[in-house]
């Protein structure tokens, strides 16, 4: 695509200057005399695209002419939804099972196949759960390779998988280990890959929408991969809802042999738990979570004294976790963890976009905050304006004496 700016039309006002959200427009004189406008419109190496001045425009003199594409080869030939299931110690992450729970949706609507792909050693008991959570066809290879995380070892498997059955959509979790993995297999496969997705759906012409944030959090952008296959995203765990188990379904297991040529340029000699928490956030059903109105580390103490009456997980807001009172896998928000718990308690957190998106899908949230204005309050379900301080202990302690 290309932007220009029509010199017989911009009078050099400056309003497409201000609406430019990357500052890559600049109002100069023009180098040659015009006999209406002596200023106009600059765009630097800066523009993103995004079309904003073009909108804001009075006059009309802004225009990006896109340039036609054609894909590359015949997208018919490609086929079915897949999931690229992770595991860690034996056990499915919960991203896999949400990510099937979304991909039979999608694979539906396409009236094609879900399919998921399975990587690992000794795994040959493993693909009947993915088969009750919703896949019609696991693809699987079994070898010692796979025993640890090697992210070569499955990048080259995956392209190659992908290359051979050709599936239309591929879906990975928005964890370390699919950030990791999935820009490499997009780069393989030359396809477009769009990361941690906050939606999913399929359009008229049968194109995967995918929804993420962007702008800081501040608008929702629908992308689409019109003239590459497969249509690559990566989803945050918690976005999505499994399926109910079917241990009834049926489903077909396909053995793919390891490519040949694979070399390691890694060992790995140890693991390292993370133990700053005790329960992880993502996975808890409750959540007490404190941003800057906590004040300090100190502060910190009566949002453990809470979650740990209620049997929860402590999370913060980013501001806590920059201000060093609190560990970053604590934090909830789109730089950290996406939550979904039965209850989430937000003490002295204003509510930036950037901490909603993480944690306003939960299934009650209570707000705790001094500001009566706090944007927080918006998506609470009930709300409390008050010093944290002064509620918590009183809270804690109402806990306790129902107890007994």
């Amino acid at each position: 695509m290309d932007i220009r700016v029509d010199s017989s039309k911009c009078t050099g006002c400056g309003i497409c200057e201000k609406t430019c959200p990357f500052g890559a427009i600049s109002i100069e004189d023009r180098k040659k005399e015009h006999p209406r406008f002596k200023r106009i419109a600059v765009i630097s190496s800066a523009c993103a695209l995004c079309g904003a001045c073009v909108e804001a425009c009075p006059f009309k003199a802004i225009s990006i002419k896109k340039e036609e594409q054609k894909p590359s080869e015949d997208l018919t030939l490609y086929k079915g939804v897949w999931v690229i299931a992770e595991m860690a110690e034996g056990d499915f992450h919960g991203v896999t099972f949400e990510l099937l729970g979304k991909g039979r949706g999608l694979a539906e609507k396409r009236n094609t196949y879900l399919g998921c792909v399975l990587l690992g050693n000794g795994i040959a008991d493993k693909a009947g759960e993915l088969i009750s959570a919703g896949a019609d066809r696991v693809i699987s290879c079994d070898d010692a390779i796979f025993k640890d995380f090697y992210d070569t070892a499955f990048v080259e498997t995956i392209a190659a998988m992908i290359k051979e059955h050709k599936p239309e959509i591929v879906l990975l979790g928005a964890t370390a280990c699919g950030r990791g993995i999935a820009s490499r297999i997009s780069g393989r496969l030359k396809c477009g890959l769009t990361a941690d997705c906050t939606g999913l759906d399929i359009d008229s012409n049968g194109f995967l929408v995918q929804t993420r944030p962007a702008f800081g959090g501040n608008i929702m952008a629908e992308i689409l991969s019109g003239n590459t296959r497969p249509q690559m995203a990566t989803v945050r765990h918690k976005v999505f809802k499994p399926l109910a188990a079917d241990p009834a379904k049926k489903g077909e297991v396909i053995d793919f042999p390891l490519p040949g040529g694979i070399e390691l340029n890694m060992s790995i000699r140890d693991f390292v738990k993370d133990v700053t928490q005790r329960v992880n956030i993502a996975d808890a059903d409750i959540i007490v979570s404190g941003g800057r109105g906590v004040g300090s580390q100190e502060g910190f103490k009566v949002i453990e004294n809470l979650a740990g009456t209620l049997g929860g997980a402590v999370g913060a807001s980013r501001g806590a976790v920059d201000a060093g009172w609190i560990p970053y896998s604590h934090q909830v928000g789109q730089t950290g963890r996406t939550v979904c718990p039965k209850l989430y308690i937000a003490c002295g957190i204003s509510g930036a976009i950037q901490h909603l998106v993480g944690m306003q899908s939960s299934d009650v949230i209570v707000a705790i905050n001094k500001d009566s204005q706090a944007p927080i309050f918006q998506v609470a379900d009930y709300g409390i304006v008050a010093d944290l301080f002064r509620v918590l202990p009183v809270l804690i302690k109402e806990i306790e004496q129902s107890r007994r």
